[in-house]
């Protein structure tokens, strides 16, 4: 179980950093921002980022090395369309894995209450194919370009979208370590807390994706 907690807790490291993370829908044009009248300088960055954007996209990223990326208005222009491709298809996919989430639960029912090693082989198939979509829908969002400004203050959806995100990514992870660890005598001890874990990860993820929505 030591090895469940530490995951844990880097999660929880990691994904707090989803705080930084920006509204997908507001403050990315940056052309609007900058017109004749206004002499003021337009920052081109927020001063908040979550680690992955500033290592990537910050003034001295891995992309700033790139002539296609040099921090100028007009490329980050280009890259704010490139934020929006990649958090639109972060909410289809993430959809898309919340259908393989409910499918998922029925049949972990069934294996659950009546066993079976074809139910079991379906359990294990479907539960690769969630992880896959489960985090390729987190790294487009982790690794997508930061917005124009930092977050404004108090409630709004998207924060909310984000704490349930440090719920869920917890919860699947913790889920992934158990079923590696449910075998032999281990079946039936960590059978509960393994299925506690996936109700958890569905269910937070199923929130914060309905929660963007509206």
């Amino acid at each position: 179980m030591k090895s469940l907690i530490s995951v844990c807790f880097l999660t929880l490291f990691f994904t707090i950093q989803l705080q930084a993370q920006v509204d997908t829908t507001k403050g990315d044009n940056l052309l609007d921002e900058i017109t004749a009248a206004d002499k003021e300088v337009v920052p081109l960055l927020p001063t908040r980022m979550i680690l992955t954007q500033r290592l990537i996209w910050g003034k001295h990223g891995m992309m700033r090395n790139f002539n296609t990326f040099e921090l100028t208005p007009e490329k980050r222009q280009n890259e704010l369309k490139i934020r929006r491709t990649m958090l639109v298809t972060h909410q289809v996919l993430g959809f898309a894995t919340l259908g393989g989430m409910i499918a998922q639960g029925f049949v972990g029912a069934k294996l659950y209450n009546k066993g079976g090693e074809n139910i079991k082989d379906l359990h294990e198939n479907l539960g690769a194919a969630v992880n896959i979509g489960y985090f390729s829908t987190a790294a487009l969002s982790l690794f997508a370009p930061p917005k124009m400004v930092n977050e404004r203050k108090g409630y709004s959806s998207i924060k909310v979208h984000k704490w349930l995100a440090l719920v869920h990514m917890t919860a699947m992870i913790a889920t992934n370590v158990l079923a590696g660890q449910m075998e032999g005598s281990n079946k039936v001890t960590l059978k509960p807390y393994h299925r506690a874990a996936a109700y958890t990860a569905f269910g937070a993820f199923a929130a914060s994706m309905i929660i963007i929505k509206f």
